[in-house]
């Protein structure tokens, strides 16, 4: 399928919050490692380690936390003009507990700076970078910090669509952040709008209104109702399962995953959605690109943090040439 920005300078722009993080090293202990999160500028870190040219859309704090960040991501090739700096609001944090039923998030992110953008700050934003992508990825969270960043999440998308730019959406549901019916509503909204829907099995659940019994291919045909036209339902150490609208079940791929020893799962799914976007981009094949993204999220939740362990293209090569040797 030919892409509609063939003369695209980005292959992936980015909305969203980046914060700081403190992941604690060991279950029970007052010890944390510093690092960095927020949803899709992790993914978006992960789309550049797997070679693809990148753009940020955020606001940060003037502080300590905000200069690490813009630190981070010029080190990683991230292009930053779309970045703006507020000297009335904060970056956000947020923490990582570990325990029995897994990882844990403890946020201070209200009244961040991030939480302030509004389409007319998108608007103010240089060089068209929505304009100039091939793809544009937001999330749930994004949509859910506050009102006035769900308008500028929506803007952006219909920008990207009135551009020919496609648009990924990971539902990345936190129902800390809001209530379950508003998220339902508003991703409902969202998903009619975005080319790719990329929800995890945990969350579809429960926005479809689904019990556990549901079987993945009962959430893909929850997410071509909204109007969703490729959906990749993932399902962890099960992989992923990819659907096209008017295939039929039988049609549907079901790309197998990877077991390792699991050290920590944050920021997994973010890094599935970054490489499945860089190679997409880069021409695979939604499934050769979801097998791809697959391994490296095996990769990642074998370190700590969101974003140190994310691999590089080389890493994720060679896991992959050692996977087929099995």
């Amino acid at each position: 399928m030919a892409w509609p920005t063939p003369e695209a300078k980005y292959d992936v722009v980015a909305l969203g919050e980046a914060m700081v993080e403190f992941n604690q090293t060991q279950a029970g202990q007052a010890l944390y490692l510093q690092g960095f999160g927020g949803d899709t500028s992790n993914a978006l870190i992960a789309a550049s380690r797997a070679g693809a040219r990148t753009a940020y859309l955020s606001r940060i704090g003037e502080d300590w936390s905000g200069q690490r960040l813009q630190e981070l991501w010029r080190s990683e090739g991230i292009n930053t003009s779309g970045v703006s700096v507020a000297d009335d609001a904060p970056t956000g944090l947020y923490f990582v507990t570990h325990g029995p039923q897994g990882h844990e998030f403890g946020y201070q992110r209200k009244g961040s700076a991030a939480s302030r953008m509004s389409p007319q700050w998108l608007d103010s934003r240089p060089g068209s970078l929505i304009e100039r992508a091939r793809i544009l990825h937001v999330s749930g969270i994004s949509m859910a910090i506050s009102e006035s960043a769900c308008e500028t999440v929506f803007a952006a998308m219909q920008r990207a669509r009135a551009g020919g730019v496609r648009v990924s959406l990971d539902t990345n549901l936190r129902l800390k952040l809001w209530p379950l019916e508003r998220a339902r509503q508003t991703l409902a909204r969202a998903a009619a709008l975005c080319n790719y829907f990329l929800p995890s099995l945990e969350d579809a659940l429960p926005l479809a209104g689904l019990t556990g019994d549901a079987r993945p291919h009962d959430l893909a045909d929850w997410a071509h109702a909204l109007g969703a036209p490729l959906v990749v339902v993932k399902l962890g150490a099960d992989g992923c399962l990819l659907s096209l609208r008017g295939q039929s079940a039988a049609e549907r791929v079901l790309v197998p995953g990877h077991r390792v020893a699991v050290v920590d799962a944050t920021g997994a799914g973010d890094c599935f959605c970054g490489n499945f976007l860089a190679r997409l981009a880069a021409g695979d094949p939604a499934a050769v690109a979801a097998r791809w993204a697959n391994a490296a999220a095996a990769l990642a939740v074998q370190g700590f943090g969101a974003v140190a362990p994310l691999p590089p293209a080389q890493a994720v090569t060679r896991f992959l040439a050692g996977a087929r040797s099995l």
